[in-house]
């Protein structure tokens, strides 16, 4: 039986707080105004979830050891984490799409993805604890999410994020229906989701995209989270690197959006880790066998990379062919 951290209330409250205040410190001191960030500027950024993501992962290393249970919770974390960031980098063709379609701003675009993500942390933990109730209750619901995910695996391989298509997004047709929305554009409206027009209070095209983008993240959760409780069945650090591995999403979205297309071979890695664990959770229920963390996290980083190193070399020499052509 696997040993989980001995997490209390405080500890969530804590972890609670510290996202409250990365999330206020994001919005109130570094983006403070609308602006168009730029490449050095989304790299810092970048780089700076990244620590913070990695500095927890440390702190839940020294947690588990002190606790008696080795470096298990801490390679759990970081699994996790890799998991979720790769596919979260996945999720950057769809935001490209969608503000594409609704011609949004780049100096908006920020502001929308932040509200995004705050959707997206309370969505998170209603489909964590869900699942872990699930899990506790109907055991066999592990082998199930299992078959889910090779089959998500399948249908990721043979199409890649970036067919999508916002106009058939139910909520938003729904939103059309039933809410007024103003005439005026983005330009005219900034990044306001409720204006007053005529008298009466509008919706903005913004809160058009940001129902989207929060719809989206739905489907998003139902690949991400079964795929983490195919690593670990500890809700803390299924929910804390989740959390950290979507918290840096608007940075690195902003850093990759106008180079995604050299990560050509991105989703068939993606594609490959989820069958990597939906397999490992089938056998794992129906042997009753354990892979040890350690081995998930190397054949995780080895997949990743594998599609990275790839993507790049095909980039490369489709560049070098070009430069070649008189």
């Amino acid at each position: 039986m696997p040993q989980f951290l001995p997490v209390e209330v405080w500890h969530w409250v804590a972890f609670g707080g510290l996202v409250v205040f990365l999330l206020a410190l994001d919005l109130l001191v570094f983006h403070r105004h609308d602006h168009k960030p730029s490449l050095r500027e989304s790299a810092a950024f970048t780089v700076f979830w990244i620590a913070m993501g990695l500095a927890f992962n440390g702190l839940v290393w020294w947690w588990g050891v002190a606790e008696g249970h080795g470096s298990e919770p801490g390679v759990t974390f970081l699994a996790g984490y890799l998991v979720e960031k790769s596919l979260s980098m996945d999720n950057i063709f769809v935001f490209v799409v969608i503000f594409r379609f609704f011609n949004v701003p780049l100096m908006y675009q920020y502001r929308v993805l932040f509200w995004g993500i705050l959707g997206a942390i309370v969505m998170r933990l209603v489909f964590v604890l869900a699942g872990a109730a699930l899990i506790a209750k109907f055991h066999w619901v592990l082998a199930v999410f299992g078959v889910f995910l090779v089959y998500t695996a399948y249908k990721l391989a043979r199409h890649s994020g970036a067919e999508v298509h916002p106009e058939n997004n139910i909520v938003l047709r729904t939103a059309r229906r039933f809410f007024r929305v103003t005439k005026g554009d983005h330009h005219q409206h900034g990044h306001h989701f409720f204006v007053r027009e005529n008298g009466l209070w509008c919706v903005t095209p913004m809160f058009l995209v940001l129902l989207v983008i929060e719809s989206t993240d739905v489907l998003f959760a139902v690949d991400s989270v079964p795929a983490i409780f195919g690593i670990t069945k500890d809700i803390f650090i299924i929910f804390t690197s989740n959390i950290f591995a979507i918290l840096g999403l608007r940075a690195l979205y902003f850093l990759l959006a106008g180079v995604i297309e050299m990560f050509r071979y991105l989703h068939f890695g993606l594609a490959a880790v989820l069958g990597f664990v939906g397999l490992k959770m089938i056998v794992e229920y129906w042997l009753d066998v354990k892979v040890p963390s350690w081995a998930s996290l190397l054949v995780i980083a080895g997949l990743l990379a594998v599609s990275v190193v790839a993507s790049v070399i095909a980039t490369s020499r489709e560049t070098m062919r070009s430069r070649e052509r008189p």
